[in-house]
């Protein structure tokens, strides 16, 4: 059974999916609209002419700021308010902040950086 997180945003009829892929020979999970057929060859995906929808996360698209994954948990809250806080990891500064992360067509979802989040406020919550 196929697990569905929330409502696409950019489609009429579409459901988010847990989907598990392999990339680089090391499982990933896709976070993908229903309407969204991908085709996979030499961890290369491409969408199929059958697809409607071309909504995907990537559970470890924010890799490169030293986020190992982005969970269901925060994949639910993205779909429900648009946006979800994060926390990310400066290797060079080697401290921990926190971003807003908010849904983006073309990607998937896109850190705001211009916005500055008190974290503080996080151990308020």
């Amino acid at each position: 059974m196929i697990k569905s997180l929330g409502k696409c945003h950019y489609c009429d009829d579409g459901k988010i999916e847990v989907r598990n892929i392999t990339v680089d020979n090391k499982p990933v999970k896709l976070y993908a609209c229903s309407n969204a057929h991908w085709s996979y060859e030499h961890d290369i995906a491409e969408l199929t002419s059958d697809s409607t929808c071309s909504f995907r996360i990537f559970q470890n698209s924010l890799l490169r700021w030293n986020k190992k994954a982005i969970g269901e948990r925060e994949i639910r809250t993205l779909l429900s308010e648009s946006q979800v806080k994060v926390r990310l990891y400066s290797s060079q500064a080697k401290k921990e902040y926190y971003k807003w992360l908010v849904l983006d067509e073309e990607y998937g979802c896109s850190v705001v950086w211009d916005v500055f989040i008190d974290p503080d406020e996080d151990e308020k919550e």
